[in-house]
C-alpha cells in the first residue's frame, strides 16, 4: 500500500467519525444547550476522551507497533512464526496492562472529589455543582480502561497493516451518544429534568466503550490473534515498551495535555467557557482528526523501516511529502476558519438552547484557535521521526516546555482577553513546540527540509491568502442565511465551503503549490 492510500484509509473512516461528532454536538448544543450543566458533563467527558486521543492516536502505538513489527520480523527471519511471537508480546503486554488500569480507575474513583475540586476554581463555593460534576466524572472515568485496552488492539492491528478497524471504533462512541441525547430529549419532553439527561450522556460514555472494545477484539481474531490474560509478568520487553510508552504520550499529545490544562483556565473564568471552547474545537478538530493523526499513523511504520535499513534519503523524503500533503490540506482549512469562525458555529451549532450569542461567543474563540491548527498537524508529522529512532524523550521535553508558555501566556492573556486569550495561548504554545521540535531533527542531522519544500509551502500560503480574501467579503453576503432554515444553511455552508476549495485549488494550481509529480510518487510508493 502506498503511504497515500494508507492515509487515504484512515482519513475516510476519521472523517466519517468526526462528522459524526460533528453531527453529536449539533444535537448536544440544541438539546442541552451551554450552561453550567453542559460545562460539567464536557469536563468529565475531557478527562477520557483526551485519555484516548493521547493513547489511541499516537503515544502507545508509537512504542508498540515497532515493537510488535519487529517480533513479527524476527520470527519471520528465524523460520519461526512470526505472528506467534508478536502475539506473546502482546497478551504479556495485556496482562501487565489490564491489572494496572484496573488500580489507576479504582484510585481515580476515590480521588475524584478532590480531582475536580483542584480542576475547578469557579465551582469550589457551589457544592451542589462540586458534586454533580464528580458524579459525572465517575461515571464517565471507566471509559479510559475500556479505550486503552481498545489501544492494545489497534496497535496489533495497525502493526499487519489493518488500519481500518482502529480507524473506525470512534465512530461506535459518537453513534451511541447520539442515540442517548436523543433519549434525554425525549425525557426531558416528559418532564425530566436537564440533569437527568446529562446522567444518561455519561453513562453511554462507558456503554460505548464497552462495544468498541467488542468491535477490536472481533477484528484481533478475525487478524489471526487470540488474546488471553496470563499471570502478569513484567518482562524486559514489557519494560521497555512502558518506558518508551509513557515519555511518548507527554511527546505526541502537547494539544491534550494543553486541553487538560485549558480547563482549568477556563473555569476561572465566569460563564459557561468549556462549553464554548468545546464547540469551537470541535471544528478545529475535524482537520487534525483527519489530516494530522491520519498521517502520523501512516508515516511511523515506513519511517521505521527506512531507519532500520539504513536508507536517510529514503525517510526524509517521506517525511517532507507528509509535511507538504499536511500543509496543502490545513492551511486552507485554518484560513477558511479563522476567516469565518461565526459564520461557521452559527450554521452548525445555532439552535434550540444554543443562542445567538453562544454562537458569537464560540465563534470568536475558533478564530483565534486555528492559528495553531498548521502547528498541531506539524508536531503530528515531526513526532514520528523521533519515534521510529525510539526516542521518545525528547518529545516530552519539547512539549512541556511549550506547556510552560502556554501556561505563562495564559496568565497573562486571562484577565485581559478571557477565553479568547486561552486559545491564543494554546497558538501560540504550538507553534513553538514545532520549531523545537524542527531544530532538534535539524542539529541532529536525522531531517532537514528542502528549500523545495519551503517554496511549496509558501505557495500554499498564498493560495489561502487569496482564498482567505474572498471568503472575507463573500461571508458578508451570506449573512441572512446562518441562521435561518435547514435548506438556507446548508446552501450557504455549501457556498462558503465550496467557493473556498474552489479558490485555493485553482490558486494552488496556477501558482505551483500543487505538485502532481510528489503526489503520484506517494499513489505508488509501495511499502518496504
Amino acid at each position: 500500500m502506498g503511504l497515500l492510500r494508507h492515509v487515504g484509509t484512515i482519513s475516510s473512516l476519521t472523517m466519517v467519525s468526526r462528522i459524526a461528532g460533528l453531527a453529536r454536538e449539533m444535537i448536544f448544543s440544541r438539546v442541552l444547550g451551554a450552561n453550567a450543566a453542559t460545562d460539567a458533563f464536557l469536563q468529565a467527558f475531557i478527562l477520557p476522551n483526551v485519555f484516548r486521543r493521547l493513547f489511541a492516536e499516537g503515544a502507545f502505538s508509537a512504542a508498540f507497533v515497532p515493537m510488535f513489527s519487529r517480533r513479527v520480523k524476527q520470527g519471520e527471519d528465524d523460520g519461526e512464526d512470526g505472528h506467534q511471537l508478536a502475539a506473546q508480546f502482546s497478551n504479556d503486554v495485556l496482562s501487565v496492562f489490564l491489572p494496572a488500569l484496573i488500580i489507576l480507575c479504582a484510585i481515580a474513583e476515590i480521588a475524584m472529589f478532590p480531582i475536580i475540586w483542584l480542576w475547578s476554581p469557579e465551582w469550589r463555593g457551589d457544592a451542589d455543582q462540586l458534586a454533580f460534576a464528580t458524579d459525572l466524572a465517575r461515571i464517565t472515568f471507566p471509559y479510559i480502561a475500556l479505550v486503552s485496552l481498545v489501544t492494545l488492539f489497534t496497535g496489533m492491528l495497525n502493526s499487519v497493516s489493518r488500519f481500518a478497524p482502529g480507524a473506525s471504533f470512534p465512530i461506535i462512541l459518537n453513534l451511541v451518544l447520539i442515540a442517548a441525547l436523543g433519549l434525554g430529549h425525549y425525557w426531558m419532553g416528559q418532564g425530566a429534568e436537564l440533569r437527568d439527561a446529562v446522567y444518561l450522556l455519561a453513562a453511554a460514555v462507558t456503554a460505548a466503550g464497552v462495544l468498541q472494545l467488542a468491535w477490536l477484539y472481533y477484528w484481533v481474531r478475525v487478524a489471526g490473534f487470540k488474546p488471553s490474560l496470563q499471570i502478569p509478568k513484567i518482562t524486559p520487553e514489557v519494560k521497555r515498551l512502558s518506558w518508551i510508552a509513557l515519555p511518548a504520550a507527554f511527546g505526541a499529545g502537547a494539544y491534550q495535555i494543553n486541553t487538560l490544562v485549558q480547563v482549568y483556565f477556563l473555569n476561572a473564568l465566569e460563564g459557561s467557557n468549556v462549553t464554548y471552547m468545546n464547540y469551537a474545537d470541535r471544528l478545529n478538530q475535524l482537520p487534525l482528526g483527519i489530516i494530522g493523526i491520519a498521517l502520523a499513523t501512516a508515516i511511523l511504520p515506513s519511517l521505521s523501516k527506512h531507519i532500520a535499513a539504513d536508507e536517510k534519503e529514503g525517510a526524509s523524503k517521506v517525511q517532507s511529502d507528509a509535511i507538504e500533503l499536511a500543509m496543502l490540506l490545513t492551511l486552507p482549512a485554518a484560513v477558511a476558519m479563522a476567516i469565518c469562525g461565526t459564520p461557521f458555529i452559527t450554521i452548525i451549532f445555532e439552535g434550540g438552547r444554543f443562542t445567538a450569542d453562544d454562537a458569537a461567543v464560540s465563534g470568536s474563540i475558533l478564530t483565534a484557535l486555528v492559528f495553531g491548527l498548521p502547528a498541531y498537524v506539524l508536531v503530528k508529522v515531526l513526532v514520528p521521526g523521533f519515534y521510529a529512532r525510539q526516542d521518545t524523550r525528547t518529545p516530552v521535553y519539547a512539549a512541556l516546555l511549550s506547556l510552560a508558555v502556554f501556561i505563562a501566556f495564559n496568565l497573562a492573556f486571562l484577565e485581559r482577553f478571557g477565553v479568547v486569550g486561552v486559545a491564543a495561548a494554546s497558538a501560540i504554545g504550538a507553534w513553538l513546540n514545532v520549531v523545537m521540535l524542527y531544530t532538534i531533527l535539524f542539529n541532529r542531522g536525522h531531517y532537514t527540509a528542502p528549500l523545495r519544500l519551503f517554496g511549496r509551502i509558501a505557495r500554499q500560503l498564498v493560495a489561502a491568502a487569496i482564498m482567505g480574501g474572498a471568503l472575507y467579503y463573500l461571508q458578508d453576503l451570506l449573512t441572512g442565511f446562518y441562521g435561518a432554515g435547514l435548506v438556507e444553511r446548508i446552501a450557504a455552508l455549501a457556498a462558503l465551503c465550496g467557493a473556498g476549495a474552489g479558490i485555493y485549488f485553482a490558486v494552488a494550481f496556477l501558482v505551483g503549490a500543487l505538485d502532481r509529480t510528489t503526489i503520484a510518487k506517494l499513489v505508488k510508493r509501495k511499502s518496504a
